[in-house]
């Protein structure tokens, strides 16, 4: 009888995934492809890129899984190769838009307040213009803390940068954000 292994803790799923267990990568890396599409989509600003990206990662994170030295930190650790290989992509290749990226509209059947759904999609609209003139380290910087949720230090290993520099690279993507932002609260 198979093991019930959706209740496992992410240090135990990935010490087996590391031993070989492909079922305990399976549900480790389903666990997670949410958040990482969500991420490597928002690094892209492409679904399509996104998909490829989390793909690449995901037989990164296969073949690496067994030099993993904290496996309690996958999470974190899976999170790091999505943004290289989402960045990868990124360098290799313009994005351009998408059929992905239209409007979809709901599928819950509810009506949406039009004029709540037009505010919304152009307050998105101007954060992703916002985002699109700040200069690419910051963009980087931010878009690391705040969607992917990674730790200055994380940050500053990934960017060669110090964490003093990540905090001043943050702070002026913000307050610049937040100047543009400004009509949109």
């Amino acid at each position: 009888m198979a093991v019930d292994l959706s209740g496992a803790a992410d240090g135990v799923l990935a010490t087996r995934a590391a031993e070989g267990d492909e079922r305990a990568f399976e549900v480790l890396l389903r666990r997670h492809l949410g958040l990482m599409t969500a991420y490597a989509t928002r690094l892209t600003r492409s679904r399509a890129d996104a998909s490829d990206a989390v793909q690449e990662a995901s037989v990164v994170i296969w073949r690496e899984l067994p030099r993993l030295q904290t496996p309690d930190a996958v999470r974190g650790w899976m999170m790091t190769i999505v943004s290289r290989k989402a960045y990868d992509l990124i360098r290799s290749r313009r994005v351009a838009d998408d059929v992905d990226e239209l409007e979809v509209p709901s599928q819950s059947g509810a009506v949406d307040d039009p004029e709540r759904v037009a505010a919304s999609t152009d307050a998105m609209g101007a954060l992703r213009s916002a985002l699109a003139r700040l200069p690419a380290s910051q963009r980087e910087v931010w878009t690391l803390r705040e969607v992917g949720g990674e730790s200055y230090a994380d940050i500053a290993e990934r960017t060669g940068t110090s964490v003093t520099a990540v905090r001043g690279l943050l702070a002026r993507a913000r307050e610049t954000l937040t100047r543009e932002m400004e009509a949109w609260r």
